[in-house]
């Protein structure tokens, strides 16, 4: 079932010829085989499955996740927080290091019974956030962010600095635990590497938090999670969730390295056709680079990216979707 993401006008039925492009169309069965797919590996490998709903941006698509009622979420915005929570959504992880001048943002859903934790990777951070708590009377649960590969910010497990943030969340009440990224594995071209960073991605949040037990400071999350480890994990034996957002609709970029199929991908765009380039066998359309999306393929699939592109509907037709 294929449904435009905009409501048709009173009394029409949705169709794909009638509304203006471009838009998006969510293909609802696809979405719902991603998402029973993963589902059912998180429940093998016994860990909760927290999605990211940064890729949907969607109260209807997030619906499709748990039956139609609220499950934990992860959120890269306080927007996406404040919309979910609007949606009757109470348990948020707000995956992205935490700038203090949000916090008064932070406490007002808080105060509203929202479960919302924060990430943070500096002793700076955990006083503003400690601080903040004491003032409100409010602990404010917060995950130190542990780096697994180099691929964006957080501390390594090894480092100096980690128990030190830990003591100071934990005394004013605010430890929740660790969370890391394998950023990295989006680069990762076969299944052997898929398994090897989901493999490190655990090992090292894992050693995160046993290091912080050791310094006798509880930890009760340990979260680790993309779309490609999160399907490549074997054994996640010491992980408290599993994150990912990609995996509902999937794209290109996973369907180029081996973490799906082509006819996995649950989202495209329809497009009207404005322009023709035979001589360089180019079509012009309405949808933009913004509008079919700018991630790429890998340039070993740039060719099928390419075809999966092109035109799909009859040839005198006016419109393509990717």
């Amino acid at each position: 079932m294929n449904i435009p993401a905009h409501a048709p006008s009173p009394g029409t039925a949705p169709t794909l010829a009638d509304p203006d492009t471009p838009f998006a169309v969510v293909d609802v069965q696809r979405t719902l085989r991603n998402i029973e797919r993963l589902s059912a590996r998180a429940d093998r490998l016994g860990v909760a499955l927290r999605p990211h709903v940064k890729t949907a941006k969607s109260l209807d698509v997030a619906r499709l996740l748990h039956d139609g009622t609220p499950c934990p979420v992860t959120v890269s915005t306080l927007a996406e927080a404040e919309t979910f929570a609007e949606g009757g959504y109470t348990d948020i992880t707000y995956a992205v290091g935490i700038d203090p001048h949000k916090l008064p943002r932070v406490f007002a859903l808080l105060r509203r019974g929202v479960t919302l934790r924060v990430l943070l990777d500096s002793t700076e951070q955990a006083a503003s956030v400690a601080d903040a708590s004491r003032r409100a009377g409010l602990p404010l649960p917060a995950q130190i962010e542990i780096d697994c590969d180099g691929h964006r910010g957080g501390l390594r497990p090894d480092a100096n600095a980690l128990t030190e943030i830990g003591r100071i969340l934990h005394d004013a009440g605010c430890l929740d635990g660790v969370l890391t990224h394998a950023g990295e594995s989006y680069f990762a071209h076969s299944a052997e590497d898929r398994r090897l960073a989901a493999r490190n991605e655990r090992d090292t949040a894992v050693a995160a938090a046993e290091r912080l037990r050791a310094a006798g400071l509880p930890v009760t999350t340990v979260s680790v999670g993309s779309t490609p480890t999160a399907h490549a994990a074997e054994d996640l034996t010491g992980v408290t969730e599993l994150r990912a957002g990609n995996y509902v609709f999937f794209d290109l970029v996973m369907a180029g390295i081996g973490v799906c199929h082509l006819q996995d991908l649950a989202l495209s765009v329809v497009v009207t056709v404005i322009g023709h380039r035979p001589e360089h066998g180019w079509i012009i359309t309405d949808g933009g680079w913004m509008a079919m999306s700018r991630d790429r393929a890998p340039p070993s699939r740039r060719r099928t990216r390419a075809t999966a592109w092109s035109p799909i509907w009859p040839a005198t037709s006016s419109r393509a979707w990717s």
